[in-house]
């Protein structure tokens, strides 16, 4: 179905408006004032209605004209950003690029760089999604994201490029109130199970899931992320190993207490940036090279 409603005449009903004047309109799109004037009176008539109101001294929009105008606006804004979408696509940019951030991380440092990704290239769509323990390495492998940051521990897939991060430090950390902070330290293991572990849910969805920080015979509180794990640990529901950068201000308040334990195997994992190496999209090499070129890991800083 062929519509009389065509961008030109959009723009020329969106030129009238901002220059309020057809004289004004016609000087904006180089056309003469006539020219300017059949395009309106050809669309009027096409569409059977008016769109000015020609019985005052100057035309004014009727509401059915300034309804066209107002929904002309719209379709005019999203031709323009899906030519500009198509363009950059046809030039190696990327339409979308999906980023996973664990949830251990800061995400403060990745919003800086998006606020200054989108001033080069505000028409490219920037997904974040949160995930946990195997979920990141899940992420790249299930193609739910292009880029992980703060994945832990290593892959045997060799599709997957990586590069280091640093290590996450992590402490073990209880509400000032909760017994174990009578108990004798460093703490046994056997002491410690006996109150549960808050424990985050692995976000992976294909991968075998991963578990961390729970002892054999350790009931346990499992909760959807860190801020969460955090939260139930001030409350002194259960215990648990927690990044230092992310509760700083806790323990400098005493909301929190570090406990010396007897046994800290693999509590401090490697964690690396990782995407897929066939994978040459310009956004991705955009925000992999900047994260690369931090002098220290910004995603560890409280």
């Amino acid at each position: 179905m062929n519509s009389p409603i065509t961008l030109d005449a959009l723009k020329v009903l969106d030129a009238i408006d901002r220059k309020k004047s057809f004289a004004g309109a016609a000087d904006e799109l180089f056309r003469v004032p006539s020219a300017i004037s059949y395009t309106v009176n050809k669309l009027e008539e096409d569409l059977g209605v008016a769109l000015y109101d020609r019985t005052k001294r100057k035309a004014e929009l009727t509401d059915i004209g300034r309804m066209v105008l107002e929904q002309g606006r719209l379709i005019l804004t999203a031709t323009e950003t899906l030519t500009n979408v198509v363009r950059q696509s046809a030039s190696g940019w990327e339409v979308e690029l999906r980023i996973g951030v664990d949830s251990m991380l800061s995400f403060r440092p990745l919003y800086d760089l998006i606020e200054a990704f989108q001033m080069e290239h505000p028409w490219i769509a920037i997904k974040v999604v949160e995930e946990v323990l195997g979920g990141s390495w899940d992420a790249l492998t299930a193609d739910r994201c292009d880029l992980v940051i703060g994945a832990a521990g290593s892959t045997s897939d060799s599709s997957i490029a990586t590069s280091p991060l640093g290590t996450l430090e992590l402490i073990f950390a209880v509400s000032p109130h909760h017994p174990l902070c009578k108990a004798v330290q460093p703490l046994s293991e056997q002491v410690m199970k006996e109150y549960p572990s808050v424990v985050v849910a692995d976000s992976s969805r294909t991968l075998e899931t991963r578990s961390a920080g729970l002892l054999d015979g350790q009931s346990r509180i499992t909760v959807p992320s860190i801020s969460k794990k955090i939260e139930a640990q001030l409350q002194g529901l259960g215990v648990g190993y927690l990044p230092v950068h992310r509760i700083q201000q806790e323990l400098q308040l005493g909301q929190l207490v570090a406990l010396e334990v007897e046994r800290i195997d693999q509590r401090e994992p490697d964690i690396h940036l990782a995407w897929h190496k066939n994978n040459k999209g310009k956004a991705l090499s955009w925000f992999v090279k900047k994260i690369q070129s931090f002098e220290h890991n910004l995603f560890l800083s409280a």
